[in-house]
């Protein structure tokens, strides 16, 4: 059974930085992908970023710029740093591996403040 484990959310102030984690149970590499999606208040998921196993990166565009995944594959993390946020990043963030089944972690929450 394959967990993710997300954490790093919190409440910040508009202008201000979070960084997330999720921690995978097994290598990170045996993810073709691995993303970070979010759910706002009311809303459907959407994709944030996703780097592939060969480094290849993708953000949406409400978040390029200030946003940036990246892995530790010797700790089987991804992070996804968040900077410059706005109220409207506000949202349930999940992080999620896939391959051939999709996993998702239990999600953590991320508040700015106005």
């Amino acid at each position: 059974q394959v967990q993710l484990v997300e954490s790093g959310g919190g409440l910040v102030q508009a202008g201000g930085s979070l960084r997330l984690s999720c921690a995978a149970s097994r290598t990170i590499f045996s993810f073709n992908t691995m993303g970070w999606y979010r759910q706002p208040p009311g809303k459907q998921r959407e994709l944030v970023a996703r780097i592939t196993r060969s480094s290849s990166t993708n953000y949406a565009d409400s978040v390029k710029g200030r946003f940036t995944i990246s892995r530790d594959t010797a700790k089987n993390t991804v992070y996804l740093q968040m900077n410059n946020l706005k109220p409207e990043d506000t949202a349930v963030y999940y992080c999620n591996g896939n391959d051939y089944g999709n996993y998702w972690g239990q999600g953590t929450q991320v508040t700015v403040s106005s």
